[in-house]
């Protein structure tokens, strides 16, 4: 059988059981079972199916996905939040859309506490929306920018989506933690630059309101208190991992350490909160490694049956520039966002994108960290984005859909001129993992 008929026997029955609403674990389940018994000589290739949904998940590389999961559990449900929110308000003085680029200062505070973007994103509108109401500001400055920034925990360390795929693509977690960084940033300069300018050709979006005078040494006072002490998880998180001092595992365990005496400190730990944290951990991790486990099967599926050598050899046949290629991989991700969550993207086109990568000696740092922007854009893309769900959740009831399908469409665009970025000028994403050595 031609490796063409096998990828299209194989994706044909994977989409007819998507289509069919079945669970996106249990249809690589399904196709995997079946797969392994038709390409993998019977019964004997269940027991190799067995032996690699163990190995998949039986590695040191993804440890850190419970614990950074558990890291912004406890940094979410402990509310110390708002108060980093108070500090950064009073920062702010009078810039246009002030509320709004709060959203996108705590976006970017947050992603270095969470490392999720779902919980960014209700944090945010938790805090924000109900005083951007009250205050006059209209949907495109409230709902966007919560959108937006939420979604920066996936592009700013430890992000869990990020570790996974790295481990799902099998490099090093600790460089791509570290290479995402830049691109993030970027990101977020794009999201404050558009609110400024948007908010001083539009003014009636962002009603300016005057506010309390606060001193500079109440401002220094909270920001030490507040503040400050947060640095600390931050350094944990990223700085350890940038010296070489340790390993992403290591810095994960040290920063959930962290957390928890932070919250502590703050007085927002109490049983309850940990028995939700580790709850809502545990069935986070729990999907996230059938996830692993799924994808890594149908990979070596691919491999074994010639359906992934086959379709490097086709692609690398075109005399078009490999930047084209990656481009047109990037659309249909981008196609598959706006019906399909992250995860169950990564599944499906990590083991076919990433073989194509390494054969055109591509850095996949470089293209990990463009996917995983698409993986952002496919959480805020109309009509699935489960980013926009989230944010149905924790808008005001008067907000429809379309409203926020409408908020998202600016950021969306922000996203994209920050990946036309990074397909430009990759020194953006490879620039500081040269300074990590090996």
């Amino acid at each position: 059988m031609e490796w063409w008929h096998v990828l299209l026997i194989l994706f044909a029955s994977l989409m007819f059981l998507l289509v069919i609403g079945t669970p996106v674990a249990f249809a690589f389940l399904a196709i995997n079972v079946v797969g392994a018994f038709v390409f993998w000589n019977g019964a004997l290739g269940w027991n190799q199916l067995i032996l690699s949904v163990l190995d998949s998940i039986n590695h040191f590389t993804i440890l850190p996905v419970p614990l950074f999961i558990l890291m912004g559990e406890i940094m979410f449900r402990s509310g110390i939040a708002g108060k980093q929110m108070d500090v950064l308000d009073s920062w702010m003085g009078r810039i246009p859309g002030r509320l709004s680029l709060m959203a996108v200062g705590g976006g970017a505070l947050f992603a270095t506490l969470t490392g999720s973007a779902m919980a960014g994103t209700a944090m945010l509108g938790k805090i924000l929306v109900p005083d951007m109401e009250a205050r006059g500001y209209k949907k495109a400055m409230t709902i966007g920018p919560i959108l937006g920034s939420g979604g920066l925990a996936i592009m700013i360390p430890p992000s869990a989506l990020g570790v996974l795929l790295a481990a799902l693509a099998n490099f090093s977690v600790g460089k791509f933690l570290i290479a995402i960084l830049i691109p993030g940033l970027i990101m977020a300069a794009l999201y404050a630059a558009y609110i400024v300018i948007r908010c001083q050709l539009q003014p009636e979006l962002a009603p300016s309101y005057n506010r309390k005078k606060i001193s500079l040494y109440s401002k220094l006072q909270a920001t030490l208190i507040y503040v400050f002490p947060l640095t600390t998880i931050i350094f944990v998180v990223i700085g350890l991992i940038f010296l070489g001092i340790a390993t992403p595992t290591e810095s994960a365990a040290l920063g959930t350490v962290v957390a928890f005496i932070l919250a502590a400190m703050y007085r927002g730990l109490d049983w309850p909160i940990v028995q939700e944290s580790l709850k809502s951990t545990l069935m986070t991790t729990v999907m996230m490694f059938v996830i692993l486990t799924g994808s890594t099967a149908f990979s070596q599926l691919l491999a074994f049956t010639g359906a992934s050598s086959g379709l490097i050899e086709f692609a690398t046949a075109f005399s078009v520039s490999p930047v084209i290629i990656i481009i047109l991989m990037q659309i249909v991700l981008l196609l598959l966002g706006t019906f399909m969550e992250p995860l169950s993207i990564m599944m499906l086109t990590v083991p076919i994108y990433f073989p194509i990568v390494e054969a055109f000696n591509l850095s996949p740092f470089w293209f990990g960290a463009i996917m995983l922007l698409n993986m952002q854009m496919a959480s805020t893309s109309p009509p699935f984005g489960l980013g926009l769900f989230v944010m149905k959740g924790v808008a005001p009831k008067d907000t429809t859909i379309g409203d926020i399908y409408r908020a998202a469409l600016p950021f969306l665009c922000c996203d994209a001129i920050a990946m036309a970025i990074m397909l430009a000028f990759p020194q953006t994403v490879l620039w500081l993992p040269k300074f990590m050595g090996e």
